[in-house]
């Protein structure tokens, strides 16, 4: 599938943004000198800049100039958990697999009405002490229905790897995190904590690159003395 003119012109752009070549608050590329330096129509400069607009990257000023934003300018950053105790001791379990193809799951997983869905819950244990509870809702074409037991499924990123070439770590993905107090009773039942307790709740929806389109959606509830994580920024 070949992409239109105005998004490969929006992403050669944002990758000048975010590589550093402009920085935040600097003037930034005219209409006129987008269309002279990409040789196209003005209706294609000006739908690259709105898209930039839109996601943040730019702001236009009527009769002052484009500028790239100050409080939007992407960076590079490496995320990840750290992680309190030895790989060795940790566990993973499947509670449950489940065909379903309720509204709210198939319009985040852009499905039609028609469609299904599997529902995978899991649990996360470091020796023996349970301290994430998964919620995974994947396409029904990336599960194998004849699956041998249960915990066929207890890593999904193996199975996606094993049974369909797909490499999850490397898809594009959007995340979010906030702390939950109190905790939700079937959460707290499943985690093994009290009502004083909160916990880290972090949904996560990968697409696939290649067409944007989504292939998991997870909810998970972490116990807040099992959460840390690290930032690492480019420069």
């Amino acid at each position: 599938m070949i992409n239109p003119k105005y998004l490969v012109i929006k992403n050669e752009l944002k990758q000048e943004i975010v590589t550093g070549k402009f920085h935040s608050g600097e003037r930034f590329y005219s209409e006129s000198e987008i269309i002279k330096k990409y040789n196209v129509s003005s209706i294609t400069a000006i739908r690259a800049l709105k898209e930039l607009v839109q996601d943040g990257y730019i702001v236009r000023y009527q009769g002052i100039g484009t500028f790239v934003s100050r409080a939007r300018k992407e960076k590079i950053v490496k995320f990840s958990d750290i992680e309190i105790f030895s790989f060795d001791s940790d566990k993973t379990r499947v509670l449950s697999i489940k065909r379903k193809n309720k509204k709210q799951i198939l319009n985040t997983l852009k499905l039609t009405t028609d469609s299904y869905y599997y529902q995978i819950e899991r649990i996360r244990e470091a020796n023996e002490t349970p301290y994430i509870y998964h919620k995974s809702y994947l396409p029904e074409q990336y599960i194998n229905p004849n699956y041998p037991e249960i915990n066929y499924y207890n890593s999904i990123y193996k199975r996606l790897k094993l049974d369909y070439n797909i490499d999850l770590t490397e898809e594009k993905f959007v995340e979010t995190n906030e702390i939950l107090f109190p905790a939700p009773n079937n959460i707290r039942k499943q985690l093994e904590i009290n009502e004083v307790e909160p916990v880290v709740f972090q949904t996560k929806l990968s697409s696939l690159s290649e067409n944007n389109k989504p292939i998991e959606y997870v909810e998970s509830y972490k116990k807040w003395n099992f959460y840390k994580i690290q930032l690492l920024s480019n420069n």
